[in-house]
């Protein structure tokens, strides 16, 4: 039994730096996969989100170079490199969501159907399932070993930038999210106040007519029938912006 316990020992020793070296992506990758499309949602179960993590934390692992230097600021940093590439793909969720929550405004949805999962109007749960189902469909989780993998060029294992980096990286971010979310709903809104323009004259010619009781169905038929058009060019318009993100995710280095 000696020899093999001192075999056993020598398997160990060797097989140490290759777990600390795992260890370390797992802490990059499980952090973004938490905040991923697809990935993060909450309705997704924690084992499985785990699972995707352990998985692609082992397809990354060969394709980059890691220290052993394992300390509280290494950890932290890794991490928080994760977070910060997951934010940089959630935001782009939360965009459809924005939008969606601006064009049942406009058409007079926002207070019917109930949200499911997150509480929501029922047009941004139908972008925001729509645009993961075709990101996965479109090869997300190939795409998300790519962005992994760059990201070790981009920001070398226990290379966080600064605070201020970081902050002025968010503010692009989140601009560049309601930029997205406002263009998306720009059609909505626009037929919108055109056709509550037209309510207005008409009641002001016919003050007589209700004309609340007969614009409204109009509004809201109109723009379901609207979006049954316009949502194939905004997913198309999506699917373009988080090719983006996953080629060039900080956009330039934070």
């Amino acid at each position: 039994m000696t020899p093999l316990l001192a075999h056993i020992a020598d398997l160990v020793g060797l097989s140490e730096p290759l777990f600390l070296g795992w260890f370390l992506v797992f802490l990059r990758v499980s952090a973004a996969v938490a905040l991923m499309p697809g990935f993060g949602e909450a309705s997704l179960p924690a084992r499985v989100k785990l699972g995707v993590a352990v998985a692609l934390s082992l397809l990354v692992l060969p394709l980059v170079q890691t220290g052993r230097d394992i300390s509280v600021a290494v950890l932290l940093a890794e991490i928080g490199i994760g977070v910060l590439l997951g934010l940089s793909l959630r935001l782009l969720i939360l965009a459809l969501q924005t939008a969606g929550a601006i064009i049942a405004q406009s058409i007079s949805l926002a207070q019917l159907f109930g949200g499911a999962g997150e509480p929501q109007p029922v047009i941004g749960n139908f972008l925001t399932l729509a645009a993961i189902a075709l990101a996965l469909a479109g090869g997300l989780p190939a795409k998300a070993v790519h962005l992994l993998v760059l990201s070790y060029d981009l920001l070398p294992q226990g290379g966080i930038p600064t605070p201020g980096e970081i902050a002025d990286w968010g503010v692009r971010q989140v601009a560049q999210g309601f930029r997205l979310a406002f263009s998306l709903a720009a059609p909505f809104v626009i037929a919108s106040l055109l056709y509550n323009v037209a309510l207005g004259v008409i009641n002001r010619a016919m003050p007589q007519l209700m004309v609340a009781m007969v614009g409204a169905p109009a509004i809201t038929l109109g723009g379901i029938a609207l979006f049954a058009i316009a949502a194939p060019h905004m997913l198309a318009i999506w699917q373009l912006a988080l090719e983006r993100s996953l080629t060039t995710p900080l956009g330039s280095t934070p």
